[in-house]
């Protein structure tokens, strides 16, 4: 069977943006039982963004109540937090000694920030730059390479970071031999990329998000903040601009996101709109809601969990390392 692998940065609760466009795929296709299936809680990935230490842990709580609230059984897959496999920083550094530095020169997060240094009119282009983010797509990589994933379901934007995961592993094993599988990136092109509050895309970084697990009168009011044109009630409007229905259709059905794009068409109006989407959304997160307000409540049994999980990846990390170890040649004398 193939190997399918996911994970989330603990820099804060998960948002509908990753629900759509990881998590929910993700669950899908582990619970199909035709795939191995690896999730963790991407920590030390963590470091890079936050130096808030209560923030990175309360993150890991409840990144990993999300998935098991939304359908994850971790008795079908391994979920786990990458700290507890050491095999992986091991490897990160191996794979490091791998990796040009031309490559990383073109890593999206790090020339966006050049990009904004320059804009400043900064000397040091690399202001502001750590080594966290510079190598932060060798990381990545060595989170793939360590479990030999097939295939890694991300959002558009992470698209890269699997391509560069796919070059390191070819250049290693061109120079040590058949070691690592070439990666493949899966993308829901419906749900790749979610609009947050303001257009952009949905992200913690531009402070646009709605939390997955909102109370419901939050979840309605955080909903009835997204910004929408000054078009009026009986003017037809235009579905594939609009962040509400983007966020409507990554939730709906194909027929109910038909049936929403007749009604703008028709010209409903951006109140209407906004409460038949929390409505909806309100609808299907539910019950996973309330599980996961209990799973929060009970933090020694999801850490349980991590480490069962973290048990078990070390089960193949731990012998696999040891064969890249014997093809680089960091093993014993005699």
């Amino acid at each position: 069977m193939e190997t399918v692998l996911t994970g989330i940065t603990t820099t804060g609760a998960p948002h509908i943006g990753n629900y759509v466009g990881a998590i929910r795929p993700a669950v899908a296709s582990s619970s199909s039982g035709q795939a191995h299936a690896y999730f963790f809680l991407a920590d030390y990935h963590s470091l890079v963004k936050s130096f808030d230490p209560e923030q990175i842990a309360r993150s890991t709580l409840e990144i990993a109540a999300s998935w098991l609230a939304v359908g994850l059984d971790p008795s079908t897959v391994v979920l786990y937090r990458q700290s507890d496999v050491p095999e992986i920083m091991e490897l990160a550094w191996i794979l490091t000694c791998m990796t040009a530095k031309g490559l990383m020169n073109r890593a999206h997060a790090y020339k966006a920030a050049v990009a904004d240094n320059q804009a400043a009119n900064h000397s040091d282009p690399d202001r502001g730059v750590t080594m966290g983010l510079y190598c932060y797509p060798i990381l990545m990589a060595a989170d793939i390479l360590m479990f030999n994933a097939d295939k890694v379901p991300v959002g558009r934007d992470q698209k890269q970071h699997v391509e560069m995961a796919r070059d390191i592993a070819a250049r290693f094993n061109h120079h040590f031999g058949a070691t690592f599988t070439l990666p493949e990136p899966v993308i829901d092109e419906a749900t790749a990329v979610l609009p947050g509050l303001d257009g952009r895309k949905m992200s913690k970084s531009y402070r646009n998000t709605i939390p997955m697990f909102l109370p419901a009168k939050q979840l309605r009011k955080s909903i009835m903040k997204i910004k929408t044109n000054s078009l009026e009630p009986g003017e037809p409007k235009d579905p594939e601009s609009c962040t509400l229905f983007a966020i409507y259709n990554a939730f709906a059905t194909r027929e109910e996101a038909d049936q929403m794009r007749r009604r703008y068409a028709e010209g409903i109006g951006w109140g209407e709109a906004k409460q038949l989407l929390f409505e909806y959304v309100d609808a299907h997160l539910s019950g996973p809601r309330a599980e996961y307000e209990r799973l929060l409540d009970a933090p020694d049994y999801v850490e349980s969990i991590l480490l069962g999980g973290a048990e078990r990846a070390r089960q193949f990390s731990g012998p696999f390392l040891k064969t890249i170890r014997q093809r680089v040649g960091v093993r014993p004398l005699g």
